[in-house]
């Protein structure tokens, strides 16, 4: 790559997010700068147009101090390196963030990609793998506050392009196991010039260079162990961009599946003898309702039509169309986006980051999608980077159709991650952004319908663990553990559900572990923090 420019991220410390009013019929509204959360992702551009310049990069929340509120880790493509900030969230959710990058030593300063977030060694405390261009990292968290490098002592050795990480139990033997998507045999040397419609320099298509296999590390005690061979995972695969894992087929065991630009999607279906079969083309999720492959980038799993199953939504290019895969209940995959009226996306923008989220507390999950562009976008071209777009929210109406809702007020961008949660721990969930080649974002959630919510912690889970909430006279309402999906990004691990205005009488959560045991619990009330530790509770009163 060429040779770094300095990378001038600040923060300083000490800031607060002041309160402001929100703007009329707005959801989301940017405190980044305010609450001191100050990032700016430099991927060193050069004249060549190298292709990871345009493709990084992800961002992850998660609580590595277990104090009960979300921080933030930002990835960066360069010298430079990633970037920690503590959330130093106060009473009355005022945020306030503190660059921690030095005192927990996790600024690797590769050129990365993305990251996720698990406790693979099974100490309570949640590590972080680290995506990139070149060699890929794992930190341990210490649980002092500090992290430890520890990539060459786990086994992890793999110096490919990697993209999509997700961490899961596919054998549930206890241990959290590790996936991790590859994208294309791109280097420097055998850089390809590419052109674009007026004969201008631009980023190539990834057709032009082979896709590169998938890998499966099994975690045997803390080693990790490439089984990727013996798991079947070399009989399919493409340029992997997204990945999510999930029960897909109802059979109680971790599936994955893997978004792929420009080739067929893989549905690996767990065998439950540690081998899995790609069934993505019988389950209809292989291509469009078309029949074609389009250039998968990000991925949204969850229940959206509150049936019980595991829902897919699939992020494309511009002009082509996002797709909302529709579970039948065993794992056979139906394409409803034109139905959902979510085909309207399909000139809107290119689709990375996406995640299902109730943003209002209606109880039914809304969709926000993260779009940049990875060609020069046509009315931007004579810019210094004209690949910018806008990006999208669109609201769950009573699970019938999508309409778009209007979200902060920003500035053009080149989205890439989203990670939701709720990181001012008021019971509504919010958005933080990575942008290419631009300042993080963070989307406070400002929605004037919100309901009641409920938020389960449930500790030292798994992911893939499931969470039924059962209300009398009510269908159930199910959510599942798990920080994985969006694209080059981890989200908040706790279970969210939106209430509604009307929340109900007595209720009671069940949940489920991957290893089949179940615990319900009765529900003492609304608009608060449910933690679950076998076999008790502990209950923490909200911020309404």
């Amino acid at each position: 790559m060429k040779k770094a420019l300095t990378v001038f991220a600040a923060l300083l410390a000490g800031c607060s997010a002041r309160p402001t009013r929100p703007e009329p019929g707005r959801i989301l509204r940017d405190v980044a700068e305010v609450s001191g959360l100050r990032f700016r992702h430099d991927p060193h551009l050069g004249r060549e147009h190298h292709l990871p310049e345009i493709m990084g990069s992800g961002a992850a929340l998660l609580d590595y101090d277990s104090d009960g509120d979300l921080d933030v880790y930002l990835i960066q493509s360069g010298p430079g390196g990633n970037r920690m900030f503590r959330n130093e969230l106060v009473p009355g959710g005022q945020l306030r963030f503190t660059d921690v990058t030095a005192q927990t030593a996790t600024g690797h300063s590769g050129y990365d990609m993305g990251v996720a977030t698990g406790d693979y060694d099974g100490d309570g405390n949640t590590d972080l793998f680290v995506t990139a261009f070149g060699p890929s990292a794992l930190y341990r968290n210490r649980g002092n506050g500090t992290f430890e490098d520890v990539t060459r002592a786990s086994g992890i050795s793999d110096a490919r392009w990697s993209t999509s990480a997700a961490f899961l139990d596919y054998d549930k033997d206890g241990d959290l196991d590790l996936f991790t998507a590859a994208y294309v045999d791109f280097t420097v040397k055998g850089n390809v010039p590419c052109f674009d419609a007026s004969g201008a320099r631009d980023y190539c298509n990834p057709s032009v260079y082979r896709p590169l296999p998938d890998r499966l590390y099994r975690n045997d005690n803390g080693k990790f162990v490439d089984v990727s061979a013996q798991a079947g995972l070399g009989a399919a695969f493409g340029n992997g961009l997204g990945v999510s894992c999930a029960d897909f087929d109802g059979d109680g065991w971790p599936d994955i599946f893997v978004a792929n630009d420009g080739n067929a999607n893989q549905l690996w279906i767990n065998q439950r003898d540690g081998t899995f079969r790609d069934t993505a083309l019988e389950a209809g999720v292989a291509y469009n309702a078309d029949g074609a492959a389009q250039a998968g980038m990000g991925i949204a799993t969850a229940d959206f039509d509150n049936d019980g199953d595991e829902d897919l939504f699939v992020t494309h290019l511009a002009k082509e169309t996002n797709v909302l895969y529709v579970n039948g209940g065993k794992g056979v995959f139906t394409d409803l986006t034109i139905p959902f009226r979510l085909n309207r996306v399909a000139v809107a923008g290119t689709g990375f980051g996406t995640a299902w989220a109730d943003f209002d507390n209606d109880g039914f999950l809304d969709l926000f999608i993260a779009n940049g562009a990875v060609t020069a976008v046509e009315s931007q071209r004579g810019e210094p980077y004209p690949y910018r777009q806008r990006n999208q929210l669109f609201r769950n109406e009573a699970g019938k159709w999508f309409r778009e809702a209007p979200l902060a007020a920003l500035p053009l961008e080149v989205s890439r991650g989203a990670a939701i949660g709720d990181i001012d721990n008021d019971g509504d969930l919010d958005v933080l952004v990575s942008n290419n080649n631009g300042p993080a974002r963070l989307l406070l959630n400002d929605s004037p319908r919100a309901g009641h919510w409920l938020r389960v912690r449930v500790e030292k889970a798994p992911p893939g663990t499931r969470v039924v909430l059962h209300r009398p006279g009510m269908p159930p309402l199910w959510r599942r553990v798990h920080t994985d999906g969006s694209y080059l990004s981890a989200s908040d691990p706790r279970v969210h559900f939106g209430l509604g205005a009307n929340p109900g009488g007595p209720s009671r959560l069940e949940v489920i572990r991957p290893s089949g045991a179940r615990q319900t619990i009765l529900v003492p009330g609304v608009d608060r923090e449910i933690a679950v530790v076998a076999p008790s509770i502990k209950i923490k009163p909200g911020n309404p």
